[in-house]
């Protein structure tokens, strides 16, 4: 575990100065300081961990407001850009549909409703990507209203923090472990 985190990091760090390099171009050199700054290319713990919770949290928006939404809260927050986008493409053609499954019945539980749940049978009658299936796909969202709201806003809070955490620990278990060596040897 110690080895692989250890390559992990020097890869992040060897990444940071490629990534600064693109982007310093003559298009982009009166926003460098501003991205610098702001840390939303920087490879380190707190801006990786950020981006990828803000990527999780804004990969539940549906259509495409998920990478300007995305974009916006890394600006904000200081949270890594390529982070955040690389994590919003959990939701894609193939997982959306049961990401947005696991938010209904999420909200179901909070907000029990008597509606029934649509039947999938448009979405997969459908050819894959063909526009029936994007009008199927559509259809059965607008059917599901506030339960699937509220499942999206609590399901995307949930991975949001459950990849802050994991980066936080993926980052700081060698440092745990390595005090813990320490001790041992005293």
């Amino acid at each position: 575990m110690r080895n692989k985190s250890h390559h992990l990091k020097h890869w992040f760090r060897t990444l940071e100065p490629k990534v600064l390099a693109m982007m310093s171009g003559p298009a982009m050199l009166k926003l460098k300081p501003w991205i610098d700054k702001h840390d939303i290319f920087s490879f380190t713990r707190e801006p990786l961990a950020r981006g990828l919770a803000f990527g999780l949290f804004c990969s539940l928006i549906p259509g495409p407001f998920q990478m300007p939404a995305t974009l916006l809260a890394c600006i904000l927050w200081r949270g890594n850009i390529v982070a955040g986008f690389g994590a919003t493409l959990l939701s894609n053609p193939l997982t959306i549909v049961p990401l947005y499954l696991v938010a209904y019945q999420i909200g179901s539980f909070f907000l029990p409703t008597e509606a029934a749940l649509v039947p999938l049978s448009g979405i997969t009658t459908a050819h894959f990507g063909s526009t029936d299936w994007f009008m199927a796909v559509s259809t059965w969202l607008q059917s599901l209203g506030w339960p699937l709201v509220v499942g999206l806003l609590i399901l995307g809070l949930n991975l949001a923090g459950l990849g802050y955490a994991l980066v936080q620990i993926a980052w700081l278990w060698p440092v745990h472990r390595r005090k813990v060596r320490m001790n041992r040897k005293k």
